[in-house]
């Protein structure tokens, strides 16, 4: 028993990342040897993603009200350094991938089915849709992962119970410290649900139903790739004025593995949460700026919109003159703010960009199709640098914020 508990133990205290990598080589292996056996255990995925997308609006919700309820009078939570960052990002991230796609146009083979969901059709409809989801009902807005909405309730329920009592004040504070206790065994549980993850992916699709469409996906990952190794660490560079790479090989560790293979931004919230608690940075502003990067910190969406219309374009033998191309920046940069925080989010706002061109909704959606064909490596690695870029901007605010502190004092 006393050895039970010492392996356990042990499990426990490990390295996580270091256990992650382990459940990836043993679904990748378990994926080559019998596809069926891999089948069978994408439960352990579905089951580990399905308790983070459960968990995570409640923490969001909680956390949320919570810090701002306890938030000591004339407190500095440096969100305004952070929105900017993830604005700044996301706009870099679209000026990226439209220099990609000029260096390297990519053709399409534009196939004939195409997808049921029906897009927005101007950006006017995105904004018209986020507005309604600040004012959507909160138990709705919690049973069905609305972070616009939950952000907004647990922001006006903080801002209340900011004069409550000190009473009051304690039972959040326990609740939300219960919650993330209830985050964490989640988390450990990580290095299992990414097992039946690799090994379903593996067994479902292999390399097959992506080698026809590798040029497409060089320029895609080779724009995410900028991003995250010379883009964003020039930006952080420029906020804490020392070198950025270990704070964004830590974030890309241990946030971006994670999420790769959850492909949802939503669910790696509390992977994210417990990351910055790890970093030690300060509650009252990880707890608001993380949920919100969820929402609006979208870098990877913006590639994925810019590098796919522009490859429409090209197909189409459109010629692109350089403010078109800076349009399409910003479209796709207000765009990505409005993709949702699951899976393929970011697809569906293609043909708002394609609209630009004048490219027929029709067209709009095969790329779309093309889209969801590549979206087992697109989509992973779209959410693995949406979601390491939250916690990588908001320390970098946090240390910026604490330096000046230092040198004012």
């Amino acid at each position: 028993m006393n050895q039970n508990r010492s392996l356990f133990a042990k499990l426990a205290d490990g390295s996580l990342v270091l256990q992650i990598l382990v459940g990836i080589i043993a679904g990748i292996l378990l994926a080559s040897f019998s596809t069926s056996a891999a089948e069978s255990v994408a439960f352990l995925g579905e089951l580990f993603v399905g308790a983070l997308k459960a968990i995570a609006p409640i923490l969001v919700f909680i956390l949320v009200a919570a810090s701002i309820a306890n938030q000591k009078k004339n407190a500095k939570t440096n969100m305004r350094p952070i929105v900017v960052l993830y604005l700044l990002g996301t706009f870099a991230a679209a000026i990226t991938a439209v220099s990609m796609s000029f260096l390297f146009p990519t053709n399409l083979v534009l196939v004939s089915n195409t997808a049921t969901t029906t897009p927005p059709e101007g950006i006017a409809e995105v904004i018209n849709t986020l507005l309604f989801k600040i004012v959507d009902n909160p138990v709705n807005a919690l049973m069905t992962g609305n972070y616009i909405g939950i952000l907004a309730w647990g922001v006006g329920l903080g801002i209340v119970l900011h004069h409550a009592s000190d009473t009051t004040k304690t039972v959040f504070g326990d609740v939300s410290h219960g919650v993330s206790q209830m985050v964490r065994f989640v988390i450990r549980l990580a290095p299992i649900g990414i097992f039946g993850l690799v090994a379903n992916t593996f067994a479902a699709t292999g390399f097959s139903a992506i080698a026809g469409y590798a040029q497409l996906l060089a320029v895609l990952l080779g724009s995410m790739l900028i991003i995250a190794l010379v883009v964003n660490p020039i930006i952080v560079w420029f906020k804490i004025k020392r070198n950025p790479y270990p704070l964004v090989l830590t974030c890309l560790r241990e946030s971006g593995v994670t999420a790769f293979f959850t492909r949802s931004s939503a669910a790696n919230i509390p992977v994210n949460m417990a990351l910055c608690e790890k970093l030690e940075l300060h509650e009252d502003t990880y707890s608001v700026s993380i949920p919100l990067g969820a929402t609006i910190n979208m870098g990877g969406a913006a590639i994925t919109i810019t590098v796919l219309t522009l490859a429409a374009v090209h197909t189409l033998g459109i010629q692109v003159d350089v403010l078109t191309a800076i349009l399409l920046s910003v479209v796709a940069a207000v765009s990505a703010c409005g993709a949702s925080g699951v899976a393929g989010g970011s697809l569906l706002l293609i043909p708002l960009a394609c609209s630009l061109f004048g490219i027929s909704n029709d067209v709009a959606m095969q790329v779309v199709a093309v889209g969801f064909i590549i979206g087992v490596i697109q989509d992973s690695a779209e959410t693995a640098l949406n979601s390491s870029t939250d916690v990588l901007f908001t320390a970098s605010a946090c240390e910026a914020a604490e330096r000046a502190e230092q040198a004012d004092s």
